[in-house]
């Protein structure tokens, strides 16, 4: 693993071509502590995932660059509409030109193609962009945990899912990876600021990621986690919703 220091960014490569730069935010911004998280995939065609805020925007753009130049990212991409996720999208754009957002295909047509300076790539559920070695594929998961355009990408070379924010924990300081629980941690943090909007399907969702067999979650706040994550995912289903049943909703 590697760990290259930069500005107030910490960025480690945590799977095969696969970096994690992770912006502290200390107590006294966010009781406890806490991070933002971005995810780089080195390939013949870069993709960033998530972008951070505005504010954070040139911590991250100079922890990008001990790795490559920014000019050459080809894909911003993200989990849904919010700050966190997407609000340094345009500022990545102007400085990327011939980077385009990739986002589900509901985002693309309810907020992306209005205020985004490149239109975007919408995906569907199930379809892939392949980055050269590695190829990331949509999974839609509406309102898993908040947002109607909420999806994640899966990454296949690496069996990497990049889980927003799922298994949010709190806290400025993390290992950029770790093995050891990481649900009881983010349930506390769950309980505390009830960020989650359930479904009738929020249970079938959640087993539809736990499908790919993903062997890292890499959590967009606090840190990425290695091991049987199909196992940590029905795990988290249970903790959300123990008396649901499978619904009868079927989506494409």
């Amino acid at each position: 693993m590697n760990n290259i220091a930069a500005s107030n960014c910490r960025i480690d490569e945590i799977a095969d071509g696969i970096f994690r730069i992770s912006k502290p935010v200390p107590p006294a911004d966010f009781p406890g502590g806490f991070t933002y998280n971005q995810f780089l995939i080195l390939d013949e065609k870069p993709m960033l995932v998530h972008t951070g805020m505005n504010r954070i925007f040139p911590e991250v753009t100079e922890a990008i660059a001990r790795v490559i130049p920014v000019e050459r990212l080809r894909y911003v991409a993200f989990s849904h509409n919010e700050a966190d996720e997407c609000g340094a999208l345009n500022a990545f754009l102007e400085l990327a030109p011939d980077a385009v957002p990739v986002c589900g295909s509901i985002g693309a047509r309810t907020a992306i193609s209005d205020f985004s300076l490149r239109p975007p790539i919408g995906l569907k559920h199930g379809e892939s962009i392949s980055l050269g070695r590695h190829t990331v594929r949509w999974l839609d998961a509406p309102h898993v945990p908040h947002g109607w355009d909420c999806g994640y990408l899966f990454e296949e070379l690496t069996a990497t899912l990049f889980c927003g924010d799922l298994f949010t924990q709190s806290g400025e300081e993390h290992e950029p990876v770790v093995e050891s629980d990481i649900l009881a941690s983010s349930e506390v943090l769950r309980k505390r600021v009830n960020y989650y909007s359930m479904s009738p399907d929020t249970k079938m969702l959640i087993a539809r990621l736990a499908d790919c067999k993903p062997g890292l979650l890499a959590c967009m706040h606090g840190s990425a986690w290695r091991g049987n994550g199909s196992r940590l995912l029905m795990q988290l289903a249970d903790a959300l919703v123990p008396a649901q049943a499978p619904s009868e909703a079927r989506l494409s």
